[in-house]
C-alpha cells in the first residue's frame, strides 16, 4: 500500500463510503453511499447511516451475457470482454450517482459480478474493473475481497455476516433471511453467529420466468399460483448440499441454468402455474429444511428479518409462512429493497481501510480472521 494512501482518512470521521454490490440475481448494481464512524468498530457499532441508495438494472443484453458466464457458456476472449462491459456499467452508474447526489466519497468498495463460484476448489470469480471505477470518482477503491478468504482455506463467502453483527448487534436474537438469487442467512441466538447459504433462492424461479413466460421474472409471482408437485420436490429436497453442514456457500453453477435444463422435462408435463408454484415451494422448504438442520435453537417467535428480491414474490413468501410458523416473518424496513448488501460491502471496505479483519472463519471455513480486498488509488 503507498505511504500515505489514506491521507485523506487519516482525520477522524465520519467518513462516506460508497459500496457497490451485484448479485446472483444479476440484474444490475446498487449502490449504497454510508456514513461511517471509524472509531465505531472498537464498539462494534460503526454504522451511522445511509445518505442514498441507487440501483442500476444491467441491459438485456449484458444480462444475457452474464447468465450465459454463470453458466459456463463464455470461452475466454468473452469472458474479457464481458469484464470490461461489467466495469464500464458500474463506472457509468457510478459517475451518474455522483452527478445527482453531489456526493462525494472518501472511498468505493466494488463486489463486482459473481459468474463462477467454487468453493470446493477454493476459487471464485468476480467480473470488476476498478481503475475504470477510479476514473469515473476520482477516489481510491477496494475490490476483490472475497479472494483474500480463499487465501486461507475459506469459502469467501458469505462474508456479510460480520456486517450483520455491526448492523444488528449483539443485545436480541435474531435471523436475517436474504433471498435474492441465492437465498441465505444469519443466525443469532447472543451467544454464537451461524451463516450459511441455504439453496436456491429467485435463481430458478426467475429462470423459469424467462424459459416459459418470456420475461426476465414473474412479477410479484402472480403465475405461480397453481398446485405444488410433491413427488418433485421431495426428490430436489434430497440434493447434496441440503445433507452439508456448513461452512457452506453455493450459485447458478448449482442452483442455475443446468439444474433447471435437466429438471425440465419432468416439470413440462405439468401446467405452467404448477412448475412455479412448485419451484417457488422448493425455495421455501429448503430455507425450512435448512433452518432445521443447521440452524440455532430460538424462542418461539423469533423474528425473521426478510430481504432481497424474493420478499416480492408473493407465492414464495405465502409457502415460506406456512412452513415457518413458528417465527414472525418480517420485511426489512429499515432500508430500502437492495440496499443492505451494498451497505455491508461499504462496511466491509471501511473494515479493510482499517486493517480491522473482514471474515469470520466460523463461518467462511478460513482458517484466520483477516483484513479483505485489494485497493487501487487515483
Amino acid at each position: 500500500m503507498p505511504e500515505n494512501a489514506f491521507r485523506a482518512l487519516a482525520q477522524p470521521g465520519p467518513w462516506v463510503v460508497l459500496g457497490l454490490m451485484s448479485g446472483t440475481s444479476a440484474d444490475g448494481v446498487d449502490l449504497s453511499a454510508v456514513e461511517v464512524q471509524p472509531e465505531g468498530f472498537g464498539a462494534g457499532r460503526p454504522f451511522r447511516a445511509l445518505l442514498d441508495h441507487h440501483h442500476g438494472n444491467y441491459p438485456r443484453e449484458l444480462r444475457q451475457e452474464i447468465l450465459a458466464a454463470a453458466s459456463n457458456n463464455s470461452d475466454p476472449a468473452r469472458l474479457c470482454i464481458l469484464q470490461r462491459k461489467v466495469g464500464e456499467f458500474h463506472a457509468s452508474t457510478a459517475r451518474e450517482w455522483a452527478a445527482r447526489t453531489g456526493l462525494k466519497p472518501h472511498f468505493a468498495s466494488l463486489h463486482g459480478q459473481t459468474v463462477q463460484h467454487r468453493p470446493a476448489e477454493l476459487a471464485t470469480l468476480q467480473l470488476a474493473d476498478p481503475y475504470l471505477l477510479v476514473e469515473a470518482l476520482g477516489c481510491p477503491v477496494v475490490w476483490d475481497l472475497r479472494r483474500r478468504d480463499l487465501a486461507v482455506g475459506g469459502q469467501g463467502a458469505p462474508l456479510v455476516p460480520r456486517t450483520e453483527l455491526w448492523l444488528r448487534g449483539r443485545e436480541e436474537a435474531w435471523v436475517a433471511l436474504n433471498i435474492g438469487g441465492i437465498a441465505n442467512t444469519c443466525v443469532w441466538d447472543r451467544r454464537e453467529l451461524r451463516a450459511w447459504d441455504l439453496g436456491p433462492g429467485m435463481s430458478l424461479l426467475d429462470l423459469a420466468a424467462q424459459r416459459w413466460l418470456g420475461l426476465p421474472f414473474d412479477p410479484e409471482g402472480g403465475h405461480a399460483d397453481g398446485n405444488v408437485d410433491e413427488a418433485c420436490l421431495s426428490r430436489w429436497l434430497e440434493h447434496p448440499h441440503f445433507h452439508q453442514p456448513p461452512p457452506k456457500s453455493t450459485g447458478r453453477e448449482v442452483f442455475g441454468a443446468a439444474w433447471l435444463a435437466m429438471e425440465s422435462p419432468g416439470l413440462d408435463r405439468l401446467a405452467l402455474p404448477d412448475r412455479l408454484a412448485t419451484l417457488a415451494a422448493f425455495t421455501a422448504a429448503a430455507i425450512r429444511k435448512e433452518l432445521d438442520a443447521w440452524g440455532l435453537r430460538l424462542p418461539a417467535g423469533t423474528v425473521i428479518l426478510t430481504s432481497g428480491g424474493g420478499t416480492l414474490h408473493a407465492r414464495l413468501m405465502g409457502e415460506l409462512a406456512a412452513r415457518l410458523p413458528d417465527y414472525r416473518l418480517e420485511s426489512d424496513q429499515v432500508f430500502p429493497p437492495g440496499a443492505r448488501e451494498a451497505i455491508s460491502w461499504a462496511l466491509l471496505g471501511a473494515a479493510s481501510a482499517l486493517g480491522i479483519p473482514g471474515n469470520l472463519p466460523e463461518v467462511t471455513g478460513a482458517s484466520r480472521a483477516v483484513p479483505l480486498g485489494s485497493w487501487v488509488f487515483p
